[in-house]
C-alpha cells in the first residue's frame, strides 16, 4: 500500500503566518515603548549630572556660569554685538563631569572658532561628550558622525533668525567647521529673540550673564535651568557660540516664547526632544521633571522667568 505524505496546505501556511504577524504586531508597540522608556530616563538622568555639575560651579564661583562669553558688554546696540570668544555655559562644566582633558585643552581667551586660525581649539570643539547627548535624539541634517556635526554657514542676506520655521543646518550655503553637538541648552527666558538681544535675557543664561542663586527670587524650584532640543532641525553645540554659523546664539540657549514640541511654531529656538508627549527639564535645584507637550504657555512662561514674579501654581 502506499503512505500518503501528510503536510501542510496553503491555506494553513497562511493562516500561521497570519497569526505571528498579529502577534508581532501586538508584541512590537509594547518593546519599543519600554525601550523609551528607558532611554528617557537615560535622558533625565544625565540631565540631573548637568543640573548638579551647574549648582558646583555656582558653588565654585558664587554664580552660574555665563550663556556665553563676548566682549561687548549689555545693552548695546545689535549691529555691535561682539560674540568672541563665544565659549558657553556647558564647556565650564566638563571638570564635573569626567571630561577634565577636554577643559584643560582649553584657553578660554581665545575663540572657539577663529576664521583666521580654523585649526584653534578644533580637536576640542570637533568631540563628542556623551553626558550631553540623548539616547532618544534623532540624526541631525548636518551631523556627519556620532554626536558631532558640520554646523551651517551663516545667509548673509538673511542672517540667523532662528525664530524662523526652516532647518538652521542643511542646503549649499557650507559648513564652518566640526563642532560636537549637545542635546541641553540653557533657558533664555522668553520675552525676548536670543539673536536680536543676546544680553536681555530674562532666565537664567544669556551673553556675558552672571546670574546667582540669590537673582533666582521666582524659586530655585520653580525656574527652568537647561532644557532638551532636539537636532531635527539643525544641531546645538556645546563649545559655545560658532562666528559666521547660522543661528549661532540659539545653538547653546533656548527660548520657552512656544510650549515643548511645538509642531505648529516650529522654530530652532524652542525647546523639544526625541521622547513623545514632553522634553526633559532641570531646574534650579537641579530636580529633573518631564514636562508635557500639552502644559499651559502661561505657566510654561512662569517657569522659563528668574525674576517675573508670575504664578506657576500649576507647574508639574
Amino acid at each position: 500500500m502506499s503512505r500518503r505524505r501528510r503536510g501542510f496546505s496553503l491555506v494553513e501556511l497562511l493562516v500561521v503566518v497570519a497569526i505571528i504577524a498579529t502577534l508581532i504586531g501586538l508584541v512590537l508597540p509594547a518593546v519599543q515603548s519600554a525601550r523609551e522608556a528607558a532611554r528617557r530616563t537615560a535622558c533625565s538622568n544625565s540631565a540631573r549630572q548637568v543640573g548638579l555639575a551647574l549648582l558646583h560651579v555656582h558653588d565654585h564661583l558664587g554664580r552660574f556660569p555665563a550663556g556665553w562669553t563676548g566682549a561687548s558688554q549689555p545693552h548695546v546696540p545689535t549691529e555691535a554685538i561682539d560674540d568672541v570668544p563665544g565659549w558657553g555655559w556647558a564647556a565650564r562644566l566638563l571638570p564635573q563631569i569626567e571630561e577634565q582633558r577636554l577643559h584643560d585643552a582649553i584657553d578660554f581667551s581665545r575663540p572657539v572658532f577663529d576664521p583666521a586660525a580654523p585649526g584653534l581649539h578644533a580637536a576640542v570643539r570637533g568631540q563628542a561628550v556623551k553626558a550631553f547627548i540623548c539616547p532618544s535624539d534623532v540624526t541631525g541634517p548636518g551631523e556627519t558622525a556620532a554626536g558631532v556635526f558640520g554646523i551651517g554657514r551663516a545667509d548673509d542676506h538673511d542672517h540667523a533668525h532662528a525664530d524662523e520655521p526652516h532647518p538652521v543646518d542643511g542646503g549649499d550655503l557650507g559648513v564652518v567647521c566640526e563642532v560636537g553637538k549637545t542635546n541641553y541648552v540653557g533657558c533664555y527666558g522668553w520675552q525676548h529673540e536670543i539673536e536680536d538681544e543676546p544680553a536681555a535675557g530674562d532666565g537664567m543664561f544669556f551673553r556675558n550673564s552672571r546670574i546667582a542663586i540669590k537673582h533666582v527670587t521666582d524659586g530655585l524650584s520653580r525656574t527652568i535651568l537647561v532644557g532638551e532640543r532636539s537636532s531635527r532641525m539643525g544641531s546645538s553645540s556645546w563649545p559655545g557660540v560658532i562666528v559666521g554659523s547660522e543661528a549661532p546664539r540659539s545653538r547653546v540657549v533656548g527660548s520657552g516664547d512656544h510650549v515643548p514640541n511645538n509642531a505648529k511654531a516650529g522654530h530652532f529656538e524652542d525647546f523639544s526632544s526625541g521622547h513623545p508627549t514632553g522634553v526633559n527639564f532641570v531646574f534650579g535645584d537641579a530636580s529633573t521633571r518631564f514636562i508635557g507637550d500639552d502644559i499651559d504657555e502661561n505657566v510654561f512662561h512662569a517657569l522659563c522667568t528668574r525674576a517675573g514674579g508670575e504664578s506657576a501654581a500649576s507647574a508639574p
